[in-house]
């Protein structure tokens, strides 16, 4: 949260905003699992983080009531008499609100035999009369009283979400009353849920008309007697009653408060608190919002030096509070309607498809949703609704949606905001990112399709729904990303590479079946021989899936002694199982380390098998949510996990081969991109030298750290040098490098102190990272994309190790993604700019492939190289390989 220009005070009422949560949401859906109800504590909270957000106050203070005992009560003991009994499912609620907001370091004030409205009145005085901007935010009309210049009062329209700005204009539009005029008008209609009775026949019309003419109620009774009629007839037979409104409903401006301004101003969260207190309420996604806005209090400072261009300055937009409004009902309507309405705004949009065909498009306005059924399998109003860039559109997962309209022989444009990529920029550590629990944590709106007693009753069969809340979300957070400065991140990055990734999903690459079943086979002939020596060397027949047998085989029968304790025994996992196997080198643990790395190949297979379409291609999904730094995941099937160094992996990928059509695939891949952005980023005067001259890198490295001539430098010592280099990218500790070099923690320390001495820079750098990400709470890469690291304050030291370690590698490997996604998009408009026929097919760690099409070889190569390797401006070059190839391993290099 970024500290405002000028001070701000925020001041709630938290029963009055407590009861409007509780009655918002149902109290059947916020439930611990003891059975304490939530609904009130959620809405409350997701109602102040909106406005925290919104606002961005300095300032902060709740206020609750006691107890129904008040001095008014004393005054007039039917006051607020009429009100029921507490509902039985809110009892515990507000305790459990207070110790949240203590949790969040937020103030909590109650004053004896005063209610909150006068506490917030006296802080709105004071904070008005030292200068703030104050904002009241209370259902409670009597706060009219409050506003002025300086303050303004955030009234709930509906629920806890929809909150209007109540300035003196407002009130004056709604009532035909001033603000400071309002509390007369009070006392002469009456106030019901005050139990407080007006003058009889008296209106709110007749009222403002008084008061437009006499101007107070003081006025207004001086003058009883020349208002005729009825209405006069009554005030003056009841004049005393609007006299006890009016003194009932004066809040007091001067109490003595144990808090002053000082006290109330906004700081960090207590994060061990929060994550205490919110488990407990088993709060999972508003523990993620707390924290991440804590997070966003410090502004964004990157920790390198500048890729290539800084990033355009945008005007922040006004900053307003975000109303969800009540849903509004959906209605059918053709597409020269729909058009026609989307013409005017922008809009949410949704798809239905039904066995791959589109059937139905939604739109969405805050206020209005509509749905257009799609008669035709290519109807030419809904091609041209869908691709026109002019209708602005608001969309949850165009890429997904692009990709199915593609195959559907339809085009997209004009996507103004992709919400679900704008939620996963603003917390990309989430677990999964569905529309409805996002609706939950950005709108406060919690949707159970298909239950009518729900907020959002829905049977799941209309698409609109989905646009309406695809445009909140977009609303909702696009002004979070602006506040985080990671706009660009999203329009030049994030964006454009979807429909890149779409297109690629799209066209799929050829596999050739006859090669993964002659693959299939002979690996399963393999599993067979292992799994026979497996038995013969132990005498009987077991499941060599089952960690309990194996336990039995390994631990008993053979006397072993494990290496990792678990619950059951000792562990047989993989990385036990091959680390026992180098102490003892039993001949079982090598014919069952060989049946599990085949059955894991055969497996791999299988699914490719099964993933090849009716043209015999294969299409891949790209999860651009996958991972936290920014790479690309691969599902459906995982294309990113076919082995690179082994000739299994080779075999697999000698199946994928070019197209009909097209003459040869070609690969391009960045050599060492990670090492040369750490070069780039630390400023280390030796690793630049290195990538400036040409020279083998490890090589260069192992020269400097073994005090040897380039010449001779031994295989050792380079495996030695490639392993740590790749190791302090991803935070390896003394204790992991020996480990992976099977030398002693000592030798792994001089190791790495030497390392250090020689190339201080990357000292340096890795240090101040993890100094930047514990006083910020995230990283940054270079061209602005974060990634929180609250583990970093965690008590519990493997999380903040594990934190520290994640940290050191994440801007690295952001820009590096970064790098990949600006690339295949320039490469994109490059190819469709020269009208070439070449395709992008697959990226696979920092690898691309490409089917190229007949004659434009050359062409294409100078193309990716261009783009590639200067895509942005290093200290040191971007190097690109190539390989031409009809397989994806015969391109490889």
């Amino acid at each position: 949260m970024n500290a405002s220009p000028k001070p701000t005070l925020l001041l709630i009422d938290g029963h009055s905003l407590a009861f409007r949560a509780f009655y918002a949401l149902s109290p059947d859906s916020f439930k611990t699992s003891d059975g304490q109800h939530t609904n009130a504590v959620h809405g409350f909270i997701s109602m102040m983080l909106n406005i925290l957000q919104a606002e961005q106050p300095t300032h902060l203070a709740v206020a609750f009531d006691l107890s129904r005992h008040s001095f008014r009560t004393d005054l007039y003991p039917a006051y607020k008499g009429t009100r029921g009994e507490t509902p039985p499912e809110f009892n515990g609620q507000t305790e459990l609100l207070s110790e949240a907001l203590a949790a969040m370091n937020i103030v909590t004030i109650t004053k004896e035999n005063y209610e909150a409205d006068d506490v917030l009145a006296t802080l709105a005085q004071v904070g008005s009369d030292a200068g703030y901007s104050v904002f009241v935010v209370s259902g409670d009309r009597d706060t009219f009283q409050l506003i002025s210049e300086r303050t303004t009062i955030l009234y709930p329209v509906k629920g806890v979400m929809n909150l209007a700005r109540m300035n003196d204009d407002a009130v004056f539009e709604k009532y035909g009353v001033h603000a400071n005029q309002y509390s007369d008008l009070a006392a002469l209609v009456g106030e019901t849920s005050d139990n407080l009775p007006g003058i009889p026949g008296v209106g709110p019309k007749t009222a403002a008309k008084w008061l437009q003419e006499y101007g107070t109620l003081e006025a207004i009774l001086d003058n009883a007697d020349s208002i005729a009629g009825k209405v006069g007839e009554s005030l003056r037979e009841n004049r005393e009653e609007a006299v006890r409104n009016r003194k009932l409903n004066h809040l007091l401006r001067d109490l003595d408060l144990p808090v002053g301004l000082d006290e109330l101003q906004l700081g960090p969260v207590n994060n061990d608190e929060v994550k205490k207190v919110f488990a407990k309420l088993q709060f999972r996604s508003l523990t993620e919002r707390v924290l991440r806005l804590r997070g966003s209090a410090i502004g964004a400072a990157s920790e390198s030096g500048d890729l290539g261009e800084p990033p355009t300055e945008q005007a922040a937009p006004s900053r307003q509070i975000f109303d969800v409004p009540a849903q509004p009902e959906s209605r059918t309507v053709s597409m020269a309607e729909l058009t026609a309405f989307a013409a005017s705004t922008t809009v949410g949009l949704a798809l239905e498809f039904v066995d791959q065909k589109l059937t139905a498009i939604g739109v969405a306005s805050s206020s209005e949703r509509l749905i257009a059924p799609v008669v035709a399998a290519m109807d030419e109003s809904a091609q041209a609704f869908l691709a026109n860039d002019t209708l602005r559109k608001s969309i949850f997962g165009a890429k997904d949606s692009e990709r199915k309209l593609l195959q559907a022989g339809y085009q997209l444009g004009g996507v103004e905001t992709d919400a679900l990529l704008c939620c996963y920029l603003l917390n990309p550590v989430r677990r999964g990112y569905e529309v409805d629990a996002l609706a939950e944590e950005y709108l406060g709106l919690v949707v159970k399709r298909g239950d009518a007693s729900q907020l959002i009753p829905e049977d799941g069969a209309d698409c609109s729904l989905d646009a309406w809340l695809a445009l909140l979300l977009a609303q909702a957070t696009w002004s979070q990303l602006v506040d985080q400065q990671q706009e660009d991140v999203y329009t030049q990055i994030e964006a454009p590479s979807s429909s890149v990734l779409a297109k690629m999903e799209n066209t799929g690459v050829r596999v050739d079946a006859a090669k993964l079943d002659t693959l299939f086979d002979a690996l399963s002939a393999e599993v067979a021989t292992a799994e026979s020596a497996c038995f013969e060397i132990i005498g009987k027949e077991i499941n060599l899936s089952s960690p309990k047998q194996l336990q039995t085989v390994l631990f008993e029968d053979l006397g072993m002694v494990g290496n990792k304790k678990v619950k059951t025994g000792f562990s047989t996992n993989a990385e036990s199982l091959t680390t026992l196997f180098e102490e003892t080198g039993h001949p079982f643990l090598e014919a069952l380390l060989k049946h599990r790395e085949v059955t894991k190949i055969r497996q791999m297979v299988e699914v490719l098998r099964k993933s090849i379409d009716g043209n015999g291609r294969v299409h891949t999904n790209y999860v651009q949510t996958g991972t936290s730094t920014g790479r690309l995941s691969s599902e459906g099937p995982n294309l990113q996990n076919i082995p690179i160094k082994n000739e299994r992996g080779r075999q697999i990928r000698d199946a994928f081969v070019v197209g009909a059509g097209f003459e040869t695939l070609l690969t391009a891949d960045y050599s060492q991109i990670e090492m040369r952005i750490m070069a780039h980023l630390s400023e280390d005067e030796g690793l630049i030298e290195a990538f400036n001259t040409g020279e083998d890198l490890h090589r260069f490295v192992g020269a400097r750290l073994f005090g040897v001539a380039p010449s001779e430098v031994t295989t050792a010592m380079r495996s030695k040098v490639k392993a740590m280099s790749y190791g302090l990218v991803y935070g390896l500790s003394e204790y992991g490098l020996a480990k992976q070099l099977r030398i002693s923690n000592a030798e792994a320390k001089q190791l790495m102190s030497d390392y250090f001495e020689r190339f201080g820079g990357v000292r340096r750098y890795l240090a101040s990272v993890v100094d930047h990400a514990k006083l910020n709470g995230y990283t940054v890469t270079t061209f602005g994309r974060r990634r929180p690291f609250d583990d970093l304050k965690s008590p519990i030291f493997q999380l903040r190790e594990n934190a520290r370690r994640a940290a050191l590698n994440a801007p690295i490997q952001g820009t590096a993604a970064d790098i990949m996604k600006l690339a295949m998009i320039r490469i994109d408009h490059a190819v469709n700019a020269a009208g070439l026929k070449s395709r992008m097919l697959l990226q696979v760690h920092d690898e691309l492939v490409f089917e190229v099409a007949l004659g434009e070889l050359e062409a294409l190569k100078a193309l990716v190289v261009e783009h590639m390797s200067k895509v942005v401006k290093l200290s040191v070059p971007l190097e690109v390989h190539l390989g031409v190839g009809l397989s994806w391993d015969a391109a490889g290099h």
